[in-house]
């Protein structure tokens, strides 16, 4: 398992961006423009973390901005831990086995999502390429909201 992102939501996208690279001197690694979903990516690194960051693309701070206005309230702002995994239905297989639930199982072989027992949403990737759809998880739909 390998830590990759920690996202928060941000209101205005210059003001942090001020506030996280020339304040507090991360670094702009790469930028993801959605205009299907209106919203874009922006990844920052530490100065210590870029050769890493930028050849691995992680570990890093992701700042999402929605297009869309929306004031962000009792901890909205915060967003998901990421984590890659070298086995994505391995890892939800054991969670489940232990009553985590899958709030967005790993139906693509791809990409899930579960709480902690704090309510801290994880996303977790899978290592490289996605694994080929596999029962039960293909044929599960959302369980909830991540």
């Amino acid at each position: 398992m390998r830590y990759l992102h920690t996202m928060v939501r941000v209101k205005d996208l210059n003001a942090s961006l001020a506030f996280y690279t020339t304040l507090f001197g991360l670094e702009e690694i790469r930028r993801h423009e959605n205009e299907k979903g209106r919203f874009t990516l922006v990844f920052l690194a530490a100065r210590d973390d870029l050769e890493r960051a930028r050849s691995e693309k992680a570990p890093c701070l992701e700042l999402t901005y929605n297009w869309d206005t929306e004031d962000y309230s009792g901890g909205r702002n915060f967003g998901h831990l990421a984590y890659e995994v070298d086995d994505i239905y391995a890892i939800c297989q054991k969670l489940m086995d232990n009553g985590i639930t899958i709030n967005r199982p790993p139906r693509d072989g791809n990409m899930a999502f579960v709480r902690s027992p704090d309510g801290i949403s994880i996303e977790i990737l899978q290592k490289g390429s996605p694994l080929p759809a596999t029962e039960p998880w293909a044929s599960m739909g959302n369980t909830g909201a991540w």
